[in-house]
């Protein structure tokens, strides 16, 4: 899954997975005014879209590699397929309740499987960002669609369907199950950088918590607080994401020139900003100046964020565990951004989700200054000329220190110039005194004991 051609499939499916978190504003907002709930009631069934998605997460972590990438990841797009088709064909509340669920834990279960092949790409913030340009772009054009052809709570659900179908052959690219004795011996293992992990993946989940506590209510906000329609709303939101875009390819140029740490901190901090200009708005200039700020950097950070888990792990466990984490706190934010907003208002909580994100930004930018880059991947060892020293090391007992072990970072590598020696005849010919024929090398150490 490491190869370059295998980079697109994974964004496919990077993509199905992703695509309901990214409309879930126009989802909750469509299930209050189409089938009568109430703003905290739809906000919940958008928890429950969110949490089924994180679980799909949590119970794929460290499993890819023994199933392969194929079928975790059609399964995955079947169940999305199925859950929000049966979503939009549904018009009673409980039956598009747990045709969500199953949609979520297969929107999960693809986002799970892309996790783990970005994680061992060999450049992961680059596909990653990649994938959020994708997602950022398809659900851009959804929202300036949507809006025009109506539909009700169905549309949205039929969308997502029809992506998690329309990126089924994409699997086929995807390699299938290793060898059970393969599996096994690449499987076992500790989980490396625990500590750095769990900061990580606990600031993911109250960062991604602030974020869609927002986004959760962006629709509300525009429509009921900004006197918007939805057709200006949807506008705002798709010009918001296509600047989004401009962001992650700003990001995908930029790279790792300046490290993680300066992206993350820094944009983190004009997330915050961006939050309470955007929950106090009252006109149509605030609002899109706070949505098209915040909707900028949201996806920067949040691809140097997951470039960040792929880089503590190879293997992809902390990317699936920090991914998973953030679905959690995707999957309460709706909820939450619901109950702030009709017990204190929509500016005060801008004010309270903007001061977690700035506490969030501590930990998770000392975690990007103290991991430092991509650490070595299995066989790059080999790769880097050390293979003669690991195999000394382990005929010999040497010291165990002349061998980088797994997850320490990569060493600078000089390349020297060796200058060919043409041979000729005189070059080659048997050993003996003064270089004479008729002794051989065995003779010539025995007699020289």
């Amino acid at each position: 899954m490491s190869s370059r051609r295998a980079a697109w499939p994974l964004v496919a499916v990077f993509t199905a997975g992703y695509l309901a978190s990214y409309l879930l504003p126009t989802i909750v907002g469509r299930l209050s005014v189409h089938l009568g709930l109430t703003p905290a009631q739809a906000g919940l069934v958008g928890s429950a879209l969110l949490l089924s998605s994180a679980s799909a997460g949590f119970t794929l972590a460290g499993r890819v590699e023994r199933y392969g990438a194929r079928t975790p990841a059609r399964a995955g797009l079947v169940l999305a397929a199925v859950g929000y088709g049966c979503a939009a064909l549904a018009g009673s509340v409980p039956l598009v309740v747990a045709s969500v669920v199953v949609g979520g834990f297969g929107s999960g279960a693809a986002t799970a499987v892309a996790a783990a092949g970005i994680a061992a790409q060999r450049d992961p913030h680059r596909t990653s960002s990649l994938g959020l340009l994708t997602v950022s772009a398809t659900a851009g054009a959804l929202y300036l669609t949507i809006p025009h052809l109506g539909g009700g709570h169905r549309l949205p659900f039929a969308a997502i369907a029809l992506v998690a179908l329309l990126v089924w052959p994409a699997t086929t690219r995807l390699n299938g199950p290793t060898a059970p004795e393969e599996s096994t011996s690449r499987i076992t293992g500790r989980l490396p950088h625990r500590r750095s992990g769990l900061v990580l993946a606990g600031g993911m989940l109250v960062w991604s918590m602030a974020q869609n506590a927002l986004w959760g209510v962006s629709s509300r906000i525009g429509v009921v607080q900004a006197g918007l329609t939805e057709v200006t709303v949807g506008a705002v939101f798709a010009a918001a994401l296509g600047a989004g875009l401009l962001g992650v390819m700003g990001a995908g140029v930029l790279g790792a020139r300046v490290g993680r740490a300066v992206p993350i901190g820094l944009g983190t901090v004009v997330i915050a900003g961006s939050i309470v200009v955007s929950s106090s708005a009252r006109d149509l200039g605030s609002f899109a100046t706070g949505e098209i700020l915040w909707n900028t950097v949201y996806p920067v950070v949040l691809s140097y964020l997951i470039g960040l888990a792929a880089s503590l792990d190879v293997r992809g466990r902390w990317a699936v565990l920090a991914g998973s984490a953030s679905s959690v706190g995707v999957a309460c934010g709706p909820l939450l951004g619901s109950v702030l907003s009709e017990e204190a208002g929509y500016p005060a909580m801008g004010l309270i989700l903007g001061a977690a994100t700035l506490l969030v930004a501590a930990p998770v930018t000392a975690v990007a200054l103290h991991t430092g880059g991509r650490p070595l991947v299995p066989g790059s060892v080999r790769r880097r000329g050390g293979a003669p020293a690991a195999l000394l090391a382990a005929t010999t007992g040497s010291l165990s220190g002349a061998v980088p072990k797994l997850g320490s970072p990569e060493q600078a590598v000089t390349e020297l110039r060796v200058r060919r020696r043409r041979l000729v005849r005189s070059a080659i010919r048997t050993a003996g005194p003064d270089g004479g024929p008729g002794q051989s090398n065995a003779y010539a150490s025995t007699s020289d004991r």
